[in-house]
């Protein structure tokens, strides 16, 4: 069996155990033992794939990050010259281009396979609701791939594709992830174009990606991401969330999780306890557990298909449903026809609920590093699902459905599996722009539940020990006029900032009193002889994108560096330049600020 990570592919090329060609040749050979998985709607013929290939001998592997790497397209994505169908045959369009996305990715060295198959006009999260019959499970065919994404999960999970491009509205790109092993990045709506994507609700809907562990979604995300002007909804990038943000999330993580009560796995008992074992073991590994109320969360993923959203899916196949709805899956129809119907004050006032509920989710996402599900409750077989397949297809989204409503990220990692050797996973949430956060505590979960690659019987390649923490926030050091209940304290406290504790300075520094005003003002300065003493300070969390205004409210000759701590640790602090100190009074043997003022009685 061929290593499909990219580490795994990489090494081979670069020892000359596998070429290009030759990799495609023994995948196409894969596939005819993988029928019954039903993955592709399209495959490319040695012919469409030429093409690809002869654009790799012109490109160097060392500035082509994708070089060589295989990968699937969900069929609503565009691949120029290759038909777009989005699972209904009457839809069938040939793009002369192909989507923003695809063509990045093909532009990093990525070699396109197909198009894989999907719940149609991406509207479920089981993948039954298809013309060519149901995608079944990478890890066992008797059960369901998970929709709409299925044929790209189950695509990764086979080892057909090193990566694959799905999409998610309601939990597409989560939920196939879950039930395959697999990680599955949901993307912040708008870091990646939509351009050339067939949308189920184009104000909801990401192109999403699936993978076989966190360090390959970084690279993917990191060729496929960027603004696109000809996409409304897309969105810059910021600098906290850039690939080099990425890495093993370190420190104590604190994540939210529901309560017993709200807990919902539909019967699956196998999957309750995976999921009490996942928590048990993470919590081991210094992930602290947080309860948050969920119902308003479960209440904004009911807005989904109960509100009006349903009325974008109806546009999406408006032509057609309008024309020939009998061409439509009848489960599909039976959802977005009524779609139609909706009037602008309902959804006026759902989204005046949604506003409401959002300050409730956001309220409890901010106590949090993020938040962390199941990804699904209960994993159905394919005969369960499709002899009742609006209830359970509703149940699948108990834990996904609020995501994008409510302008979050995601990711989807795996961490077990049942007794009956089933995966199961859990998804972490957080807010928009936390995508490269996510990844790294969800590489630390990989790391911690080490898995074997999706379907397949091999180890993950050595992941990323890069240590990173939350860039959310920085931890400020002060030591004079900005303590607690001090004149500049304001200066904090207005910018959102929260103390979280009283400690010490190491040993080896000396605090002056700058001379001049109109407030007196202390300097901290290390001393390299060593003779200097502990001084006591406060730290505060201050978040990231305020401290710019912060830093420039500093007078000369003080402003910000590194300051190390009693217990070792180098914070971000107040300091004072060279040649500072002239007329200065060093007050050292007080030990901090606040034992000075009131020594000498200076006004507070």
């Amino acid at each position: 069996m061929i290593n499909m990570t990219f580490t795994g592919l990489q090494q081979a090329y670069a020892t000359g155990e596998l070429t290009p060609a030759s990799l495609l040749d023994s995948l196409q050979q894969r596939e005819q033992s993988c029928a019954e998985h039903n993955v592709w709607l399209y495959r490319l013929s040695e012919a469409e794939l030429a093409p690809y290939l002869a654009a790799l001998a012109v490109k160097d592997p060392a500035s082509h990050p994708l070089w060589g790497i295989p990968f699937a397209i969900k069929d609503n994505i565009d691949l120029a010259g290759i038909p777009t169908t989005a699972g209904c045959e009457a839809f069938t369009y040939v793009p002369a281009q192909s989507a923003t996305v695809v063509q990045q990715l093909i532009d990093a060295g990525a070699i396109p396979l197909g198009k894989t198959s999907l719940d149609q006009f991406a509207t479920g999260l089981n993948g039954t609701r298809t013309e060519r019959g149901p995608c079944r499970n990478s890890v066992d065919p008797t059960y369901i791939s998970g929709g709409s994404s299925a044929g790209s999960a189950v695509a990764v999970g086979l080892g057909l594709a090193s990566f694959s491009l799905g999409t998610d509205t309601a939990g597409s790109g989560r939920v196939p992830a879950g039930f395959n092993n697999l990680v599955g990045l949901k993307p912040s709506v708008g870091l990646l174009s939509a351009t050339g994507m067939v949308p189920a609700c184009r104000s909801l809907d990401c192109i999403s990606i699936f993978a076989a562990n966190c360090d390959d979604a970084n690279q993917v995300m990191a060729c496929a991401e960027g603004y696109d002007g000809r996409d409304g909804y897309s969105r810059a990038n910021v600098y906290a969330n850039r690939a080099r943000q990425y890495g093993y999330r370190s420190g104590t993580v604190r994540v939210g999780v529901i309560p017993e009560a709200q807990l919902q796995f539909f019967g699956d008992q196998a999957y309750a306890r995976a999921y009490q074992a996942t928590l048990s073991q993470l919590q081991a590994q210094g992930f602290d557990c947080v309860e948050i109320d969920y119902a308003p969360f479960d209440a904004t993923a009911r807005l989904l298909y109960e509100g009006p959203w349903v009325a974008e899916r109806y546009l999406a196949a408006q032509s057609l449903i309008e024309r020939q709805p009998e061409a439509i899956h009848p489960v599909v129809r039976q959802i977005i026809e009524p779609g139609g119907l909706p009037a602008a004050t309902a959804l006026f006032g759902a989204q005046y609920r949604l506003k409401e509920l959002s300050q409730h989710c956001m309220a409890q996402l901010e106590q949090v590093d993020c938040l962390l599900t199941p990804t699904a409750g209960r994993l159905f077989t394919v005969d369960e699902m499709l002899a009742e397949p609006v209830l359970y297809n509703s149940q699948l989204g108990y834990y996904t459905n609020f995501v994008n409503l409510l302008d979050l990220a995601a990711v989807a990692v795996p961490t077990t599996f049942t007794e009956a050797g089933l995966p199961f996973g859990v998804t972490l949430v957080g807010p928009c722009f936390s995508d490269r956060a996510l990844l790294s505590i969800a590489n630390r979960i990989q790391q911690c539940l080490p898995l074997p690659v999706a379907a397949q019987d091999y180890a993950q390649p050595e992941l990323s020990t890069h240590r990173v923490s939350d860039n959310r926030t920085i931890e400020l050091l002060v030591c004079g006029a900005h303590l607690s209940g001090q004149p500049l304290n304001w200066q904090l406290t207005e910018r959102g900032a929260r103390l979280l504790e009283v400690t010490t300075t190491a040993d080896q520094y000396r605090l002056y009193a700058l001379a001049g005003g109109p407030l007196p003002r202390p300097a901290l300065v290390a001393d390299e002889t060593e003779s200097g003493q502990a001084i006591e300070v406060e730290i505060w969390s201050i978040d990231s994108t305020e401290l710019g205004s912060f830093a420039d409210a500093i007078p000369a000759p003080l402003g910000l560096g590194r300051v190390q701590l009693a217990d070792g640790r180098r914070v971000c602090g107040f300091i004072c330049a060279q040649g500072g100190l002239s007329d200065a009074q060093e007050i050292t043997r007080f030990g901090g600020w606040r034992h000075w003022l009131a020594e000498t009685a200076a006004p507070a």
